[in-house]
């Protein structure tokens, strides 16, 4: 029916039935489409096939890890990633994000806080919003939203938690060096002059278009 929009595709792989029925009947609850696949093999299946918005991937699956699965789509995909991990140090939770994920949710988590990080995430997009000498440049959603954030006031300072507030919508915990993260995989992309750091303060924008 004209007007309608497509409902949202979450795919979900986790080897645990306990964790990927359970959010598997919350999210269709919350009325997004659903597919599941507990190992490497399934997910790369669906991919291939279907059409997906988000992924929630689990970082310990018996086949390959996370980590490897999240590195394969970033090459080729800017498919939004949030990954699920049992590892809460700042360093394991960092190197997801240094390979391209969007966000991570340590285990055991709430499906309620689940579903707030996959609408955060999904807000994040378009990248047609980018200024345009970056609209063909493979960003995550993280990145997007980062580069839409700074280039919008590209005369203000940005500290590291206003970065996060805005980016996440939630006051979710996270550390400062997510953010930290976040600029140096963007500046590999856009250059290194496009981000400025303010010593001692935060960030601003500091490219031209």
């Amino acid at each position: 029916m004209p007007g309608m929009t497509r409902t949202e595709t979450i795919l979900v792989v986790d080897d645990e039935p306990g964790i990927l029925q359970p959010v598997q009947a919350y999210l269709k609850q919350q009325g997004y489409s659903v597919l599941t696949a507990s190992c490497a093999k399934d997910a790369f299946g669906i991919l291939k096939n279907e059409t997906v918005d988000l992924m929630v991937l689990d970082l310990m699956l018996p086949d390959l890890s996370g980590e490897e699965i999240c590195a394969r789509i970033k090459e080729t995909s800017n498919l939004p990633i949030i990954m699920l991990t049992a590892k809460i140090s700042e360093d394991s939770q960092l190197h997801g994000l240094n390979i391209g994920a969007d966000d991570y949710i340590t285990k055991p988590f709430s499906l309620k806080v689940l579903v707030a990080r996959i609408k955060a995430v999904l807000r994040r997009l378009p990248q047609s919003e980018l200024p345009t000498a970056f609209q063909q440049v493979k960003l995550t959603a993280t990145e997007t939203k980062l580069v839409q954030i700074l280039s919008r006031q590209p005369a203000r300072i940005f500290t590291r938690e206003e970065l996060i507030n805005a980016i996440f919508d939630e006051r979710f915990d996270s550390y400062d060096r997510v953010i930290d993260t976040h600029v140096k995989n963007l500046r590999k992309k856009i250059g290194t002059d496009a981000i400025q750091t303010v010593f001692g303060l935060g960030y601003k924008w500091g490219a031209n278009g």
